[in-house]
């Protein structure tokens, strides 16, 4: 359903890019993630893993402006509260933020001066299982992995498991992230302080 839009200048209430087109999108993108995959061949296997693993260094160093450059302007990380996604149209989520919200994250885990990141997470993340399909029409590559998210804040240790779906689309001879998604093996569970990136 498309929302009249009133007051373009409360960019609090509208996005450039989360429209219905940008929901169909998120919708086919959930049903390839869905699918059996066949086995992908060496090479884009490689090289998807290659950019998970320098994906996964640059947040648990802490370099969130390297990260967000990963991501294009149509961009979007989703931390679903329905395991496998859902509906985001009518389900809240942990996280659905677009390029405007990704910006507006990053900044504010780079000011030191949000209360629930002081003192800041300390992660490490592991990666395992990942599928590769390539989609030659239209020039996306889907990736499927799970996930093991270990954070160390405050004294306290935490792990979080789950699975991502990532859609990169290629640009300037490499890849940009179009929708990362991190599914919680318990996202519909109580989660506190859910402020670290996943």
């Amino acid at each position: 359903m498309s929302q009249k839009i009133e007051d373009y200048s409360d960019t609090s209430s509208w996005s450039y890019h989360v429209d219905d087109s940008f929901y169909a999108d998120l919708d086919r993108f959930s049903r390839v993630l869905a699918e059996d995959w066949p086995v992908a061949e060496v090479e884009p296997a490689r090289a998807a893993e290659g950019f998970l693993a320098r994906e996964a260094r640059l947040i648990d160093e802490g370099r969130f402006n390297d990260w967000l450059e990963l991501f294009g302007p149509d961009c979007l990380y989703w931390v679903p509260i329905t395991p496998g996604g859902g509906n985001p149209r009518l389900e809240v989520s942990h996280a659905f933020d677009d390029c405007r919200r990704l910006t507006d994250r990053v900044y504010w885990l780079r000011t030191g001066l949000a209360f629930s990141q002081i003192p800041q997470s300390r992660t490490r993340r592991m990666i395992s299982n990942m599928e590769v399909l390539d989609e030659p029409a239209s020039g996306l590559r889907f990736i499927r992995s799970n996930f093991i998210v270990n954070e160390f804040r405050a004294g306290v240790a935490k792990s979080y498991t789950g699975w991502y779906g990532h859609v990169l689309q290629p640009q300037d001879g490499g890849w940009t992230i179009r929708l990362k998604q991190a599914n919680l093996l318990d996202s519909e569970h109580i989660h506190e302080n859910l402020t670290l990136v996943f």
